[in-house]
């Protein structure tokens, strides 16, 4: 038997395996499905809408061309990217999942990244939001909001890691800077270079204003629809796995690793829903009774290799344009591992019991463990109002086009 054939019958088992938990668990699968669209829907799609639009925009406008000849002194040596990079770093990290992807591959169909650059640029752009980071796991949380400088630091550092590492990927395909000296952009017109470039790409783009957001909109609205999907089938599977005991059996392996390191056997148990969504693993890390450094550096891995619901969304993403995913899976791995290792040595150098205070002001913070996102009720009302008159465009203006595509 092939392996061709072998990958079928997996896969077909898999998916049978998986709609046969649902119907023997009906009430875990609703509940679950509930709790991944309240999170979609109040929280992911309003607060990351307004990036993408804007980040459209942007690229249509020929500001990120501007990005790119500023940035290209910084990124060509040190990421071995073309400057856009700078653009789609910055944006990954305000934003948060999966924005580094979303952009990589937008910018490789632009054609302003190759194929091997686009791959190399997703592994490492991809971050978790600082306002997740400091508000929702530092304060909500661990109860110490000190610990998000500890969480950022080693989250931003070790993606950084990645990409020094992730510019030796296919290492023997030719430079596409196409022979530019980038040491020049550091003297004489840089800035007139670079907006001279922004208006040649403007002047490309011969869209009407109206028509690139509208086609800013679409496409946001679509890569979150998708996304959404994702976070609702990834809360269902983690919950049907801890019905089926399957978190007890994963968890009672890595207790042997655990062991090897001597940490809190408990923790075994609380990482394992980490895998599949980070803010179910973080919080659950926080609850078990450990060793706070502990919890702070299973966090952070967990931050860093991003759960396979986020894993999902970038496949995705990236596979729409052909690009492969290998780099960032492998990123993830290597994300995960230094992001520990730096939260251990920040942690020494941060007094919790000083700064960190149940009392202090959060910087972020609308979770409540469990009772998903009802602390910050005007918010979550915005965010409703927000995504439902987004879907209501959407589905307007889609009607319009397939009614001009197909006049009677």
């Amino acid at each position: 038997m092939n392996a061709s054939k072998v990958k079928t019958y997996v896969l077909a088992l898999s998916a049978l395996f998986i709609a046969a938990a649902i119907v023997a668990f009906p009430k875990v699968s609703v509940d679950a499905s509930l709790k991944g669209l309240t999170l979609w829907w109040n929280v992911v799609f309003p607060s990351l809408l307004p990036f993408f639009i804007v980040a459209e925009l942007l690229i249509g406008f020929g500001i990120v061309t501007f990005i790119g000849v500023l940035f290209e002194p910084i990124m060509r040596p040190i990421f071995k990217v073309p400057g856009v990079g700078g653009f789609v770093f910055v944006m990954g990290l305000v934003s948060g999942f999966p924005a580094g992807a979303k952009f990589s591959a937008r910018l490789y169909e632009e054609k302003k990244l190759t194929k091997t650059e686009a791959e190399r640029l997703a592994s490492f752009t991809n971050f978790s939001n600082p306002l997740f980071l400091f508000g929702v796991v530092a304060y909500e949380f661990f109860h110490h909001p000190a610990l998000g400088i500890v969480f950022a630091l080693a989250h931003y550092l070790g993606n950084i890691c990645v990409g020094l590492i992730m510019r030796f990927y296919k290492p023997h395909e030719a430079d596409e800077s196409n022979g530019k000296d980038t040491k020049r952009l550091f003297y004489g017109k840089v800035i007139i270079d670079a907006l001279r470039k922004m208006h040649e790409e403007r002047l490309k783009n011969r869209k009407p204003v109206g028509k690139m957001l509208g086609d800013a909109v679409q496409s946001s609205v679509s890569t979150l629809l998708m996304v959404g999907g994702f976070i609702i089938l990834f809360s269902v599977l983690n919950q049907l796995l801890a019905s089926l005991n399957g978190t007890e059996i994963i968890g009672f392996l890595i207790q042997y690793i655990f062991a090897f390191v001597h940490f809190t056997p408990e923790l075994s148990q609380a990482i394992v829903p980490g895998l599949f969504e980070i803010t179910v693993g973080a919080d659950k890390i926080s609850s078990v009774s450990a060793p706070l450094i502990e919890q702070v550096i299973l966090t952070s891995f967990i931050l860093g290799f991003s759960g396979l619901s986020i894993q999902a969304q970038v496949t995705s993403i990236l596979s729409e344009s052909n690009l492969s995913a290998k780099p960032f899976f492998i990123g993830r791995f290597f994300h995960g591992t230094f992001a520990a290792i730096f939260a251990y040595f920040l942690f020494q150098l941060v007094d919790i019991d000083t700064i960190g205070s149940r009392n202090a002001i959060p910087v972020f913070g609308f979770f409540e463990h469990h009772q998903t996102l009802m602390s910050f009720v005007p918010y979550l009302q915005a965010g409703s109002i927000i995504t439902l008159t987004t879907l209501i465009i959407y589905i307007l203006s889609k009607a319009v086009v397939i009614s001009k595509q197909n006049p009677r």
